[in-house]
């Protein structure tokens, strides 16, 4: 086992917690919602960027070490676990409303952080096998569509206006909830049309994995429903649209702002300086390095566990729960961020001044502004 290995079973503690709140029957069930937005920021202020790379020869060997990806298989039956145990419990007649949304919320923060977020590690993964556990984590959220659009639609799109994940310079948090639910689902649609049109399908057909999609989430409601009655199913919805709202929140955070500028061919090559990036160690390894977003947009095929630092790409000034949670609050997510935007245009104009006068291949940061909504 890499010695770096160890580091990522990290991620554990979520579900620990998210376990331990399930278990509660008071307001001890809002445990998993303080720890990753009170407890997890707090700890982070007082931790150091981490920017170091691994060097070649420790790369090959992560890429080698087989125990990454079974810390990353095994979130699977966790996660499907922790679902069985939730309905399980929130089924309990003794239990108040308090415990309930607190249970809610707990089962909210296992799907946006094991459900959503491993399986966006595996829907990017070449096997089938692991692109099944991909779609079947989505599932348990109820936003399969996320495996289509994410890996089609955001990445070739991503840091344009034609991208409904990537948040727009002056736009708040809400208003591109909307924008976002409702057009991922629409551009994920589309994607199936035109890749089934190109095969000469009809989009009607069942080959369409949005179809697909619809009836399994419909089918996963519908017996939730059926088996365990209304209050179940009330609450699993209302896991699954915390589970949603916390990736788009993600979303929003990571390439706030940025946006890559058109060429006569469409638009210039996703750069790292296109994503927000985080080094903040505790997120790092608790989300397996999805804060380390500018190589992951760069090379969407690498793993994990050997993603890097850029010094191009442009940084939070906090780890993501603490950024998500500023991200709540309009006015104070805007003083900040146009704040870092403006710092990234300055250095981005020094840097192009310096390596034109040089003779060199000027590189622009970027950083620009986006239209308003």
């Amino acid at each position: 086992m890499h010695s770096t290995a160890v580091r990522y079973t990290l991620v554990f503690v979520i579900p620990i917690v998210v376990a331990l709140s399930l278990a509660a029957q008071s307001a001890w069930s809002f445990g998993a919602l303080l720890f990753v937005f009170g407890l997890l920021p707090a700890i982070e202020m007082l931790t150091t960027p981490d920017a170091a790379n691994l060097s070649a020869a420790e790369e090959a060997v992560a890429k080698a070490d087989r125990t990454y990806d079974l810390v990353l298989y095994s979130l699977v039956p966790i996660q499907w676990a922790l679902l069985g145990f939730f309905l399980w419990q929130v089924t309990r007649a003794e239990l108040g409303l308090v415990a309930m949304i607190g249970l809610t919320t707990a089962m909210g923060v296992a799907c946006g952080v094991l459900g959503i977020n491993a399986a966006h590690e595996l829907g990017h993964r070449a096997r089938r096998a692991e692109q099944r556990m991909s779609k079947l984590l989505l599932l348990s959220t109820l936003y399969m569509h996320f495996f289509i659009e994410h890996n089609r639609g955001h990445h070739r799109n991503v840091s344009t206006d034609d991208d409904p994940a990537s948040s727009r310079y002056g736009e708040a948090l809400y208003p591109f909830f909307l924008r976002t639910i409702v057009g991922s689902w629409r551009s994920a649609w589309a994607l199936e049309a035109t890749r089934l049109r190109r095969e000469g399908l009809s989009p009607w057909s069942m080959q369409n994995e949005m179809i697909q999609y619809q009836l399994l989430q419909g089918a996963l409601v519908l017996a939730i429903g059926a088996g365990l009655g209304l209050t179940a199913l009330v609450a699993f919805l209302g896991a699954a649209f915390i589970g949603i709202l916390l990736l788009e929140t993600v979303n929003y955070i990571e390439h706030y702002g940025l946006r890559r500028s058109r060429t006569t061919d469409g638009y210039e090559r996703t750069m790292p300086w296109h994503s927000w990036n985080s080094n903040y160690p505790l997120g790092r390894l608790v989300l397996l390095e999805l804060t380390r977003h500018s190589d992951h947009h760069y090379l969407a095929s690498r793993k994990y566990q050997v993603l890097r630092h850029f010094d191009d790409s442009p940084q939070l000034p906090a780890g993501y729960p603490a950024m998500m949670l500023l991200a709540c609050l309009p006015p104070l997510w805007f003083r900040v961020m146009h704040h870092e935007i403006a710092q990234l245009d300055s250095r981005g104009s020094r840097r192009h001044e310096a390596r034109g006068a040089s003779g060199t291949e000027a590189v622009s940061l970027n950083a620009t502004r986006g239209t308003s909504p």
